[in-house]
């Protein structure tokens, strides 16, 4: 067996979600890849990944063996490049996980910006309002929204998500437009689901104000929110990356522009690796400058994350 290519099946079984999509990439048959995983499990007296006919999930003693093998591949890579005396580049496949209004509307327009710096680089876009598991989903980075929860991840804030209260003309013509935050009793709101019936705070100054919205819908998809605020059903809070468009055409108006909504905190969540794989890196710095950092204050990584 050669271990070396065996390893690096793995990895591209894992990265790419099957084998037979790993077959494809590595250019070689779907059993031949179950027949080097099979080896390898061999060889290391122990099973690498739960099997079932439609899918496979990395055991315990395969997921901390995925890394050890993303460190080995990494570093023959970079001696590979040291011994021809060339400049390595950042290749390979690139997982990355994002909520779904900022990955469609804000993350897939940069991505080409970073295809033409790193155009060696594949990348995975998974796109989900659920916080999906890095090592299970074999995911190399993740953006993230909002407050997170401690783990063993590694943590890179990004600036704040900024937040818009917008409503359809056609709505505001029947209900006339608030001018403080008390006004709001007047009008129905379109809900996101995943932030439920939290309370709606603002700012201005020293004034602060907060109102318990009461909802005329509630939907599990900011697009389905936006939509439904532009029909006229209601106002919403929504990010202003998923309504510019909106606002510039005319759809939606923006309402109490004079007092601050709360921003949500965004992160990049990856793995705690040794050696970070050039695309990672490359793609991180890509992010901090396109998306901008937090504040000097809360930029710091660490490994406070979820």
């Amino acid at each position: 067996m050669n271990l070396f290519l065996a390893m690096r099946t793995f990895v591209e079984v894992v990265q790419s979600g099957s084998m037979s999509a790993a077959a494809r990439r590595l250019n070689v048959t779907s059993a031949l890849v179950g027949q080097r995983i099979s080896a390898l499990e061999d060889h290391l007296q122990s099973r690498l990944l739960n099997r079932t006919t439609r899918q496979h999930t990395l055991t315990e003693f395969g997921a901390a063996y995925l890394d050890q093998c993303r460190d080995i591949l990494e570093l023959v890579a970079r001696s590979e490049g040291a011994a021809s005396d060339q400049k390595l580049r950042p290749q390979g496949l690139l997982r990355i996980a994002a909520p779904v209004s900022f990955g469609a509307e804000a993350l897939m327009p940069a991505l080409r910006s970073f295809s033409e710096l790193a155009p060696e680089v594949e990348i995975d876009l998974v796109l989900s309002d659920a916080n999906e598991d890095l090592i299970a989903g074999g995911i190399d980075l993740a953006f993230r929204i909002g407050r997170l929860e401690d783990s063993t991840l590694l943590q890179t804030r990004l600036a704040p998500y900024r937040m818009a209260l917008c409503a359809a003309p056609d709505y505001l013509a029947a209900v006339s437009p608030p001018r403080d935050p008390a006004d709001l009793k007047r009008f129905r709101a379109i809900l996101f689901s995943r932030t439920g019936r939290r309370p709606w705070r603002f700012a201005r100054g020293d004034q602060r104000r907060e109102w318990q919205p009461e909802a005329t819908i509630t939907v599990n998809s900011g697009h389905a929110v936006r939509r439904a605020a532009e029909a006229g059903m209601g106002i919403a809070m929504l990010p202003e990356v998923l309504v510019q468009e909106s606002l510039r055409s005319g759809a939606l108006e923006r309402l109490l522009p004079d007092w601050d909504l709360p921003d949500q905190p965004m992160s990049l969540l990856y793995h705690r690796d040794r050696y970070m794989p050039l695309r990672l890196s490359h793609f991180i710095s890509f992010a901090k400058s396109t998306f901008g950092s937090a504040p000097p204050a809360a930029s710091k990584d660490t490994a406070s994350a979820s």
